[in-house]
């Protein structure tokens, strides 16, 4: 039987605050390997989210971990980071375990950066349950702006 976890967390950027908690199964070992819970998101899916049988589109689960992301690297990075560089999405995947229309609870975790990448892992959930609907995957290369080119050691160890 899974054990439970709370994730709770209160981030300011911009002077935004968002603050949300969740309570749902931990995930599975194999995707989240050595990874540390960095982030926590609520996401309502909306009813243009789903198709006519009112199942959240497989697409949109991408755009839930890319805003949770963006939320996650906006709390944690100084804004002037993003002004010579930035993440450029290298590689990125999805499991679908069911697909309700819902709000989602949705939790970030991180891998230890490498020279230049950086790794993300996602759980998504019901907000009300915890019944987890779907867990995903990204890589990010911090590139430079005008080159184009993947930049090094960017702080992000």
């Amino acid at each position: 039987m899974p054990h439970e976890y709370v994730s709770s967390v209160q981030l300011g950027f911009a002077g935004l605050f968002l603050s949300t908690s969740s309570i749902h199964a931990s995930p599975p070992e194999s995707l989240f390997d050595a990874a540390q819970h960095v982030h926590a998101d609520e996401i309502t899916v909306r009813w243009g989210d789903m198709d006519a049988g009112g199942h959240v589109k497989n697409s949109r689960f991408f755009t839930d971990f890319e805003e949770a992301r963006v939320n996650w690297l906006k709390a944690t990075l100084d804004e002037s980071l993003f002004m010579a560089s930035g993440p450029v999405l290298a590689e990125a995947s999805c499991d679908f375990e069911r697909l309700p229309p819902a709000t989602l609870a949705i939790d970030v975790y991180a891998t230890p950066p490498g020279r230049s990448s950086l790794k993300s892992t996602y759980d998504a959930a019901l907000a009300d349950t915890g019944a987890r609907v779907a867990n995903g995957m990204a890589v990010l290369v911090w590139v430079d702006a005008e080159t184009g080119e993947p930049v090094p050691d960017l702080g992000l160890r």
